[in-house]
């Protein structure tokens, strides 16, 4: 089922993220991980995609491992990085023989120690020209199609990183929307008001699709500050560091701190009408657990 019909029928949902593990053991443990978090009945799950497509394989190994020992809806993700068209076309037909119905859609990174990476030498410059390509694969039937792939593309509550300008980037994303996107879902964020804001300005531009906000836990002191950089410097609100701090060296403090401060952006988002909420949960059950049980999920 495509993540547009998901949305008709049931919102807010609620899902989750993975990255594929690059051990059979690693792979193993998420494998109990997402049992844990299938008794939730997520709307549907999502699979990371490596920086250049370097975990190519694992993602869809594990989209179709999703696929076929649960009933969860599995979304790879894809990106435009270090590929050919041909590259491109070859990953989506092996989807569309594996019965995956929906990708999400991103321009992607190059990995690290790409020295000589020049982005003018893949097919696809942008996450729009993406989404066209699939629309074309799908046979261009735009958003009402029932055949082929629905299509996801990422939102940034807090500014694109490389698109300071903010008027800009919202063009840039109504002509995601345009080329055949049916949803938004967002990087992460620590403050509601930053995806309020980017909501009305959604609106501003003509963008009314769903638009999905993406929640990740603190779990630690060290990857706060990891995923800061990982984030392209995701803004941390000051109260959220003070929480964090007065843990001190308590790591089980620090997760709780970081589970009962997800738990309120949660509830207000939800207060507030989202169509969506998705947890990026670094392969871990507890803290998203945790969360949905405060919310009665």
């Amino acid at each position: 089922m495509h993540i547009r019909e998901i949305l008709a029928a049931r919102r807010p949902t609620f899902s989750f993220e993975f990255f594929p593990p690059k051990t059979a053991e690693g792979a193993d443990v998420l494998f109990q991980t997402i049992r844990e978090l299938e008794a939730l009945k997520p709307a549907f799950v999502s699979v990371t995609y490596g920086a250049g497509g370097s975990t190519r394989e694992l993602t869809h190994e594990l989209v179709v491992r999703i696929k076929t020992e649960t009933a969860l809806e599995a979304v790879p993700h894809l990106t435009c990085v270090c590929h050919s068209e041909a590259d491109i076309a070859s990953i989506i037909e092996r989807y569309a023989k594996a019965g995956v119905g929906n990708i999400l859609a991103l321009g992607g990174d190059p990995p690290r120690g790409f020295a000589n990476y020049d982005k003018n030498n893949d097919a696809f410059q942008h996450a729009a020209d993406l989404v066209s390509f699939i629309q074309k694969f799908n046979g261009g039937g735009g958003h009402g199609d029932p055949a082929g792939f629905g299509i996801g593309v990422a939102g940034f509550p807090e500014g694109h990183p490389s698109t300071p300008n903010r008027l800009v980037e919202m063009d840039y994303l109504k002509v995601k929307i345009d080329a055949g996107a049916d949803y938004i879902c967002t990087q992460l964020f620590f403050d509601n008001r930053d995806f309020e804001d980017f909501r009305e300005r959604c609106q501003l531009a003509g963008i009314n699709v769903p638009i999905i906000a993406g929640i990740m836990p603190i779990i630690s002191a060290s990857g706060m500050k990891r995923m800061a950089d990982l984030a392209g410097g995701a803004r941390f609100p000051a109260r959220l560091q003070k929480l964090i701090a007065a843990c001190g060296d308590d790591e089980a403090a620090v997760q709780q701190a970081g589970v009962d401060y997800a738990t309120e952006q949660c509830a207000d988002l939800l207060k507030n009408d989202v169509d969506g909420i998705h947890f990026y949960t670094l392969n871990k059950s507890k803290a998203t657990r945790e969360i949905c049980g405060n919310l009665g999920v």
